[in-house]
């Protein structure tokens, strides 16, 4: 059994070196260790801190985001309704101006078929005069005997003037 436990001279020194070595590593290495673990404790938090304060801006961003996509489709929205509204009043007043225009055109078109009429009917009072200033020039100057002779030209100029009658209507 001596094999396994160690001598009081042996333990003596390993107390002492390991005393000794405890004194130098607290001495010279534990503070600059804890030191450098209490900076690095330190940086670590502060890195934390800061990604949480960026998560942060980040989701804010992103609502402010959302909120500006949400404003510009509604000021779309906004402005189609507003064109849309727009086309339908021009069409609208296109269609109003055409009746309009339509209707003065139909209007001057029947004033110009009645001064059109006047003046045929004019004219064709002027014809009808003048055929019978012709007929009556005619039978005084044929001086004609005979009444049937006179009824036979008579009926001929009526005639020619019923074909003109139908010919201007």
């Amino acid at each position: 059994m001596d094999l396994v436990l160690p001598g009081l001279g042996l333990t003596f020194w390993m107390l002492l070196v390991f005393g000794l070595l405890m004194f130098l590593l607290k001495k010279f290495a534990w503070k600059p260790i804890l030191t450098a673990l209490h900076e690095r404790e330190h940086s670590i938090d502060e890195a934390l801190k800061s990604a949480e304060v960026a998560r942060e801006q980040m989701a804010k961003l992103n609502s402010d985001n959302e909120a500006l996509h949400k404003q510009a489709r509604e000021e779309r929205d906004q402005i189609l309704k507003e064109a849309k509204e727009m086309k339908n009043e021009i069409i609208a007043e296109a269609k109003k101006s055409a009746e309009e225009e339509g209707k003065r055109m139909i209007q001057r078109a029947t004033e110009e078929i009645n001064k059109q009429k006047q003046n045929a009917i004019a004219e064709l009072k002027g014809q009808v005069a003048t055929l019978s200033v012709n007929i009556a020039e005619k039978l005084i100057s044929n001086q004609l005997s005979n009444n049937a002779e006179q009824q036979a030209i008579i009926a001929s100029q009526v005639n020619n003037l019923n074909n003109n009658q139908q010919a201007i209507a």
